[in-house]
Formats: C-alpha cells, sequence, structure tokens
C-alpha cells in the first residue's frame, strides 16, 4: 500500500465530512473475502503495536491484590483489589467495561477475575490478555505496561467478514494517521491466509463522514491486464505476403479460421458465397 494514495484518501474524507462540533475519529475499514470465519485460522485476532497514538488517552484500569493497589494507581487509571471484587455487580460490571479500553491483571488471581468479570468484559473483548502484556506477575512493574499499551489496539473479525478500528483523530498529523492505516494493514494482510486473495477493499473515514476507498481510482490489476492482452491481440496479428493473419501473438478466443482466405474456395460452393453479404 502507497503512502501517497493513504494520504489522498484521507484528505479526501475530511474534505467530504461535515463540520462537527467534536473532534472525529478517524476510522480504518477493511472488507475481507474468500474467508470462512467459523475457522480459526481465517479469523483475525491481532495486537497491533502503532508508532504513533491515536489521539486520545487510553484508559487502564489493574485488577491486583490488595498489597499492589495504592502503587497500580500511581500509574493506571484505577486500580480494583481482588478483595472488592464482589462489590461489582453485572450494571458495576458493565460500567466498568465501558469505562476502560484494557484490563491488567496479576497472573494469581486471573481465575478471581474470571469468575467476577468474565462474563462482561469477555465478550467485548476486553479481559486481561496475555498476548498484549496485560497478565503480569504480582511484582512487576506497570508502568512499562500502561506506557505501551497507548499505542496497542486491537484488531479482530467478529461476525462479519471486515475488520473496523480507529486510527486518529480529525487533528491528528496526517503523516501518523497514515503510517497508522499502513501498520495495522500490513498486519491484517499478513496474517491472511491467502494475504491480498483475501482483501476486497479498503476504506477510511472519519465518524460522521463518507467513507473513501483507498486506491479506487486506480485500475485493479487484473483488469490491467486484460486490456493489455487485448490491444496486442489487435496490433500483432498483420498480413502476410499470401493474404493470411499471422498466428503468432494471437490469444485462442481471436482465432476465427472461418476469414482465412486459402481455404474458403475449396470448402464452401459459389451458392454460399453468393449469400455473403
Amino acid at each position: 500500500m502507497d503512502k501517497d494514495i493513504v494520504l489522498k484518501a484521507l484528505q479526501e474524507a475530511k474534505q467530504n465530512s461535515p463540520k462537527r462540533k467534536f473532534n472525529q475519529s478517524v476510522d480504518l475499514i477493511i472488507n475481507l473475502k474468500g474467508l470462512d470465519l467459523k475457522k480459526p485460522e481465517h479469523q483475525v485476532n491481532l495486537f497491533v503495536p502503532l508508532r504513533y497514538g491515536r489521539g486520545k488517552k487510553i484508559k487502564i484500569c489493574a485488577l491486583v491484590g490488595p498489597e499492589a493497589v495504592s502503587a497500580a494507581k500511581k500509574v493506571c487509571d484505577d486500580a480494583i483489589s481482588s478483595e472488592d471484587f464482589g462489590k461489582y455487580d453485572k450494571k458495576k460490571a458493565k460500567k466498568l467495561a465501558k469505562q476502560f479500553d484494557f484490563f491488567i491483571a496479576h497472573a494469581p488471581i486471573m481465575a478471581k477475575i474470571a469468575a467476577a468479570f468474565g462474563p462482561i468484559l469477555g465478550p467485548r473483548g476486553k479481559m486481561p490478555n496475555p498476548k498484549a502484556g496485560c497478565v503480569v506477575p504480582p511484582n512487576a512493574s506497570l508502568a512499562p505496561v500502561c506506557e505501551r499499551l497507548q499505542n496497542l489496539i486491537r484488531v479482530v473479525t467478529k461476525n462479519d467478514p471486515l475488520v473496523q478500528c480507529m486510527v486518529g483523530k480529525d487533528d491528528s498529523k496526517e503523516d501518523e494517521v497514515a503510517d497508522n492505516l499502513m501498520t495495522i494493514y500490513n498486519a491484517v494482510l499478513h496474517t491472511l491466509p491467502n494475504e491480498e486473495t483475501n482483501i476486497k477493499s479498503v476504506f477510511v473515514k472519519l465518524t460522521m463522514g463518507k467513507p473513501v476507498q483507498i486506491g479506487s481510482k486506480e485500475e485493479a490489476p487484473e483488469e490491467k491486464v486484460k486490456k493489455s492482452s487485448k490491444k496486442a491481440a489487435k496490433e500483432k496479428p498483420k498480413k502476410t505476403a499470401s493474404g493470411e493473419k499471422a498466428e503468432e501473438g494471437k490469444e485462442p478466443v481471436e482465432e476465427k479460421p472461418a476469414k482465412k482466405e486459402a481455404e474458403p474456395k475449396e470448402k464452401e460452393s459459389p451458392k454460399k458465397k453468393g449469400k455473403k453479404k
């Protein structure tokens, strides 16, 4: 994916989006094809580290043992002691899930976390995940974990063959948004079983704007091949001194033996010739 094409689509998306009183998000949409999402190997479920932030602060909550609550609150947006898990009913747990982007957990209390918050955090994809580095030993420093999570994004397919995620804000630097977009696109591309063959189309859009296809004005590779082959078929056949068409470079579908002049006199009767217009 060419960065200039990405920047052009991003600028067009901004121009076509009406101005709002809030800072709109910039979203990447990748439509997929040729996949069976029932198969694990066809699903996309990635944590992608970005070079630049997405234009908003990522909120993090720590689920830790009572001895680590004080230290966790100094580096995280909030921390909950395992002794207080019982205070969170379904309603409070839903509010908690909505409030934070990531949850960090101490490994020894993961079973308690699953029992208390699993039914709420699980379906939302917010359970502390070892792949994202969110499950740590009790003595681990949470500061570097929080710092890394600020530029980490989860990219996942759900029920439909597409991924959609935020790559920046309307007021973010365009170069940085384009870099984030390309980083995510490449990560998705390399996790697909047939890579580019499984990508149908790619769009960028603002929250309240219309999607703009990236590279939509470029001719598709297969169309270029078809046009070039037709052009070659028209240019290459030339008449020889005997009046026959040269066969070199012609495709099978372009061959029309009936028009050759060497055979009609023997195969066609004078009557048939007279009927021809």
